[in-house]
């Protein structure tokens, strides 16, 4: 219900059918997951050139400590590109 075919706002066109209710993001649903709207170089400086537009499971996720709270899958994604967990410092 939340791309722009079903009357949302998430362009249609960079998600895959991924149940008979569901989608997701196109190059999400891979051994190497890598989100087609993530624009740049990781841990250089990327962007999600569709932010505005991003679906909530975009919106939900938190970097680590951003809200004074651990993300779990914030540090997995860090490591899996060899970068440290982000620390409550990172946001003081």
């Amino acid at each position: 219900m939340e791309t722009d075919a079903a009357s949302g706002m998430t362009p249609d066109v960079l998600t895959e059918q991924l149940g008979a209710h569901r989608v997701n993001m196109l190059g999400t649903n891979t051994y190497e997951p890598h989100c087609t709207a993530l624009v740049g170089e990781v841990g250089v400086g990327t962007h999600c050139r569709i932010y505005e537009l991003r679906p909530s499971p975009c919106r939900e996720l938190k970097a680590a400590w951003e809200d004074g709270t651990p993300s779990p899958q914030c540090d997995r994604a860090r490591a899996k590109y060899g970068m440290p967990p982000l620390t409550s410092a990172d946001f003081a």
